[in-house]
């Protein structure tokens, strides 16, 4: 599932007339990297939900990407507007297989490839949720999680990191929502992480490649002069 039904407030007046996953980075949609690296791993469907002008994204990727098949959760359309993180993945639950990744459309992460291997090892193991972390950028210097020598997640730890956005579920982690979603509960995910990292069902990994979370018109300025 790939999150593009933010409004994008900190891009504007950037996102005033595009929502932000199509601003370009190097000549391709911000959501293109991501389509793009899901298709090259062998993926055939992929999730995407709307909200702020999310019929230009549905017309810029109307056949999809490649062998990429897209459905599309229109919480926009069908709400009003969009129903933060939690909230639409619960809404989007129903088009998901039981374990599935989740990724936001307006980060950069250019080598990221979503392996397989690393789908099938989560879906083999005990865990709800497997998270990839990045070293703090200047913008979350105190990071948001810390990473266990077992390789579980934590709320408190030395060294803290930020997540990155990407990270593996499975259904069962948001058993608490209404199936489906149906009246739009607008849910955040991260206190939910934080108290399933509590009870020891959230493991994490590091990802040490390029990473940017593109929030401001000077962060896409910068990735577009380099």
């Amino acid at each position: 599932m790939v999150l593009a039904a933010g409004r994008g407030e900190r891009m504007r007046p950037l996102t005033d007339l595009c929502p932000k996953p199509l601003l370009l980075v190097r000549g391709t949609p911000l959501i293109g990297w991501h389509l793009q690296a899901l298709a090259d791993a062998g993926y055939r469907r992929a999730v995407v939900n709307t909200a702020w002008l999310g019929e230009q994204l549905e017309r810029r990727f109307a056949a999809g990407h490649g062998a990429l098949q897209i459905d599309w959760s229109r919480e926009g359309l069908d709400f009003g507007e969009a129903l933060e993180t939690a909230g639409g993945i619960a809404r989007a639950l129903p088009a998901l297989d039981e374990v599935f990744w989740v990724v936001a459309g307006d980060v950069y992460v250019p080598g990221f490839t979503f392996p397989p291997e690393a789908l099938r090892r989560f879906a083999e193991g005990p865990r709800l949720a497997h998270l990839y972390l990045v070293r703090n950028p200047a913008h979350n210097p105190r990071g948001d999680f810390a990473l266990q020598p077992d390789s579980l997640l934590a709320n408190d730890g030395e060294q803290r990191y930020t997540y990155s956005t990407i990270g593996l579920y499975r259904k069962a982690f948001f058993a608490g929502l209404p199936a489906g979603n149906p009246e739009g509960l607008k849910v955040p995910l991260a206190p939910m992480l934080r108290h399933a990292a509590d009870n020891g069902q959230v493991s994490a990994e590091l990802y040490t490649g390029d990473w940017t979370d593109v929030g401001t018109p000077q962060r896409l300025a910068q990735l577009n002069s380099a």
